[in-house]
This record gives C-alpha cells, sequence and structure tokens, in this order.
C-alpha cells in the first residue's frame, strides 16, 4: 500500500471523527446557533446583575424560572420564586450599603440540549458588611422562547479564591 493511500484513509478518518464530533452541535442547529443560545443565556446573568445592582429584585428574580425554580443555598433548599424574592428583599434591604454591588464573572456556559443549559460562574457581592464570594451552579431551561434559571445552586464563602481573583472589571461597592 502506497503512502498517498495511508494519508487519504487517515484524512477520510479524521473527517468522520470531526463529523461525529459535531454531530450533536449540528443537532442543536449548528456553530451559529449554539453562539446565540449562550449569548441569550449570558444577557440573562447581565440582566440579573444590572437589576442586582440598581436595587431592583424583581427585575433580578425574571432571570428565574416563576413558580417552578428550585433554590439550594446554605445546604437547604429555599422556598420557592416568591420566598426567595421575600428572602432578598428582607435580607439584603433597600439600602445600596446593605444591598452590595453583584458581580458574576468566570461564567461558563454548556449547552445539553435544545432547551436545557448548565451555568456555571463565580460571583462576588462587595458591600462593607458581610462580603460573598462563591460559585452559582445553574440549570437553565428555555420556556416560552426565553432562557431562566430553573435550578440555583449557590456555595458562598467569606473570602475571595485565591486562585480566581475577581476581575478588575466587576462594579465595587462605592465605585
Amino acid at each position: 500500500m502506497s503512502a498517498l493511500g495511508i494519508g487519504a484513509r487517515a484524512r477520510a478518518l479524521a473527517l468522520g471523527f470531526c463529523a461525529m464530533a459535531a454531530a450533536p452541535l449540528a443537532a442543536r442547529g449548528g456553530v451559529a446557533d449554539a453562539a446565540s443560545e449562550e449569548a441569550a443565556i449570558r444577557e440573562v446573568v447581565a440582566d440579573m446583575q444590572r437589576a442586582w445592582n440598581r436595587g431592583d429584585y424583581r427585575g433580578y428574580m425574571r432571570g428565574f424560572l416563576d413558580p417552578g425554580v428550585v433554590f439550594v443555598s446554605r445546604g437547604r433548599f429555599q422556598k420557592d420564586w416568591q420566598g426567595t424574592l421575600d428572602h432578598y428583599v428582607r435580607d439584603y434591604g433597600d439600602s445600596a450599603a446593605s444591598r452590595g454591588v453583584l458581580c458574576f464573572y468566570d461564567v461558563r456556559v454548556e449547552l445539553l440540549a435544545d432547551d436545557a443549559a448548565q451555568l456555571v460562574s463565580r460571583y462576588r457581592l462587595d458591600r462593607p458588611l458581610d462580603p460573598q464570594y462563591g460559585i452559582n451552579t445553574r440549570l437553565m431551561r428555555k420556556v416560552d422562547g426565553r432562557w431562566v434559571i430553573a435550578l440555583n445552586h449557590v456555595s458562598s464563602v467569606g473570602t475571595p479564591d485565591p486562585e480566581s481573583p475577581v476581575p478588575a472589571g466587576c462594579p465595587r461597592a462605592g465605585g
């Protein structure tokens, strides 16, 4: 067998593997659609951050499935959508100092299906008392053409992860 024959087979085999790897993406509508879906999901999180930072808890909650969202935080299932909104209003209050300035960063999105995605991100809640740092793990669902968070798990600590510094572009309290 000639080297040319082996090279042609190798190229055909490599092409076949590429086609198989791209098949799930093609089933979702291709690269362009996957990119636009990911952008739409990232925009949900950006809208939530902006709403929180202007003190609009209801606007923040628009990013979650209402009423069916499941919240897991502090080792417990939180109450439903309304209970979570009530918790934010009660525990974070009306003032910018108690609410803090929220920043999501290191956002990672993985499309799982046409109507499902996983989002994992870090966050910082910058405020004078009790700053928070942590990770959100979220199951996103596309409902009525709109991406929303159906499951939200929060892991929070009081100090930043030294292995993953908060980006300079994150908004800060008083800044």
